[in-house]
């Protein structure tokens, strides 16, 4: 499947609001790759490659998802993650290929100057 070496250990969801930004996350030592889509809603997806000693060290890319455009994306180990909730409720669901520890969570802050995520104009994130 798309290159992704299976399997998957743990399915992850969540539902957020309108405006909600889920801070660019990463796990520290335990890292994982993750298979992310919208079965309800929309959101505005950002990864920034963390990986120190990457071509692409500290660069960006970012996608819309929603339930219409059924598009899922690969989110690799060692590259932080966010979104943020463009519609009034998202559903948001993770295919992880580790289990989370929450003692090996790190995050960015989502208007980090040096990374500068472009996020959709209008939003005032909570």
């Amino acid at each position: 499947m798309a290159g992704i070496d299976l399997p998957f250990v743990q399915d992850n969801h969540s539902r957020s609001s309108e405006s909600v930004l889920r801070v660019l996350h990463f796990q520290k030592t335990k890292p994982q790759g993750k298979l992310v889509r919208v079965v309800r809603g929309e959101v505005f997806d950002a990864i920034v490659d963390i990986r120190k000693g990457s071509s692409t060290y500290g660069q960006w890319i970012g996608v819309t998802l929603s339930e219409e455009n059924k598009s899922q994306l690969w989110v690799s180990p060692r590259l932080a993650h966010g979104f943020a909730v463009l519609s009034d409720t998202a559903d948001f669901e993770y295919k992880c290929k580790g289990y989370y520890d929450p003692s090996d969570e790190g995050g960015l802050i989502w208007n980090d100057p040096d990374v500068g995520v472009e996020w959709p104009t209008g939003i005032e994130p909570i």
